[in-house]
């Protein structure tokens, strides 16, 4: 739980986000590193899939530990439901209905109640999609950026 007063509100919070999809460990480490990121929070579903290589949790983990110094931290409560997900996915909805439905779910679980903005400076939000314009990534950081005003977004 997170003691809203202790949020300083006219600092600004530098949030970030990537996709590792199309990219290589390298490019993908070192963007990470190049932009001074202290942790990195996994917002997918499913961050065991094989799909994944070289961002499968427990190696991800490892990676950004030895590589760069990074905190890894996985947080569900910023992932879409396997419904909304699934639903895009098999083409039952358009991305701007799946936009829609996942503000709402987010509206529903307040993270931004449950998280501290300040632990949010230099801190990546990771998912798959290489871009973040159909990217639930994108939608998150915009969320916090609403509810906490201070936060300044960067894609990578």
């Amino acid at each position: 739980m997170c003691d809203s007063a202790i949020n300083k509100k006219d600092k600004t919070i530098k949030l970030f986000t990537i996709g590792f999809a199309k990219k290589s460990a390298e490019e993908f480490f070192e963007k990470l590193h190049r932009a001074g990121i202290k942790c990195l929070i996994d917002i997918r579903l499913n961050n065991v899939s094989q799909l994944a290589g070289f961002t499968k949790k427990n190696d991800l983990e490892y990676f950004l530990r030895a590589i760069a110094n990074i905190k890894y931290k996985h947080e569900v409560s910023l992932a879409p439901t396997k419904d909304i997900l699934d639903a895009y996915k098999k083409k039952k909805i358009d991305w701007n209905e799946y936009e829609r439905r996942f503000f709402e779910l987010l509206e529903v679980r307040t993270p931004e109640k449950n998280l501290c903005s300040d632990d949010f400076d230099y801190v990546c939000l990771l998912c798959s999609e290489p871009r973040p314009e159909k990217c639930h990534r994108r939608l998150v950081a915009e969320y916090l950026k609403r509810k906490w005003n201070n936060v300044e977004i960067h894609h990578l």
